[in-house]
């Protein structure tokens, strides 16, 4: 056997040498990952880093921009104030995706009523799956916001952000951190309720929703959860057509600004 059989048995191939800003990026975002630089932590100055790297502030930039992109990182306040570690859990991809979906809205590129189509594809098998894992703790948090929705008048600012909360943190018992990234990213771009005329019967009859909502969770009956968040859904797409009109979901974007 030849030794270049061999090695092509071995499976080894070249290996190409990372260019500059790759090799600044791959370091910088090994030491976020694995703690290094902790969330919050201000990353040293471009100077800094360009010394430290051998580098071009150019390629400093460049990689910056990188994780910036990928949420490891945000500037700070100021125009001096540098750049900080971000969180890496799913909290973060809710903030990125949220943030990106707030600018393709803003562009045009999607339209709110898909959005709020996408958001409904997730919050019944959100329900679903929080009726078999819940906690006792994610409980005790969807009672607390049903008590403060009951506590209100349907004229209180603050009912679409209880609403918001409400889906969230079923999502959050759903126990899939994906899911419930999603589900946030996509109510605190879509806000279902900041396009909706809400009077005294609908907030009533969301309630009673979300009550049953809880009973089903809290219970751990799957099917009745899901079913009725399905409810729920369809009466907010009906309350919207009846009382908003046709053209509410176009409104959404304005509502979001």
């Amino acid at each position: 056997m030849t030794n270049l059989k061999v090695a092509a048995e071995l499976g080894f191939a070249a290996i190409p040498v990372q260019r500059p800003r790759q090799q600044v990026e791959t370091q910088l975002r090994r030491a976020i990952l694995e703690g290094e630089l902790a969330e919050g932590d201000r990353i040293p100055s471009e100077n800094a880093l360009a010394q430290s790297f051998n580098v071009s502030r150019a390629t400093i930039r460049e990689a910056l921009r990188s994780l910036s992109e990928a949420g490891l990182l945000a500037k700070g306040h100021g125009t001096t104030s540098g750049m900080y570690v971000q969180s890496v859990d799913h909290n973060a991809l809710s903030r990125i995706v949220a943030e990106r979906l707030g600018a393709i809205l803003d562009l045009g590129s999607v339209t709110p009523a898909e959005v709020s189509n996408f958001r409904d594809l997730l919050e019944v098998p959100s329900a679903r799956l929080a009726a078999q894992h819940r906690s006792e703790a994610s409980l005790a948090v969807l009672s607390e916001i049903i008590d403060q929705e009951r506590s209100t008048t349907f004229d209180d600012p603050a009912v679409p952000e209880f609403n918001a909360r409400f889906h969230s943190e079923i999502a959050n018992a759903s126990g899939n951190r994906v899911l419930a990234a999603f589900v946030a990213a996509l109510h605190s771009t879509a806000r279902p309720l900041a396009f909706v005329y809400i009077d005294e019967e609908f907030g009533r009859v969301a309630v009673g929703h979300h009550i049953a909502l809880h009973h089903a969770i809290r219970d751990e009956d799957s099917e009745a959860a899901a079913l009725a968040m399905r409810n729920h859904l369809d009466y907010l797409r009906e309350h919207i057509n009846a009382k908003a009109g046709p053209e509410a979901l176009e409104q959404q974007t304005a509502a979001r600004n």
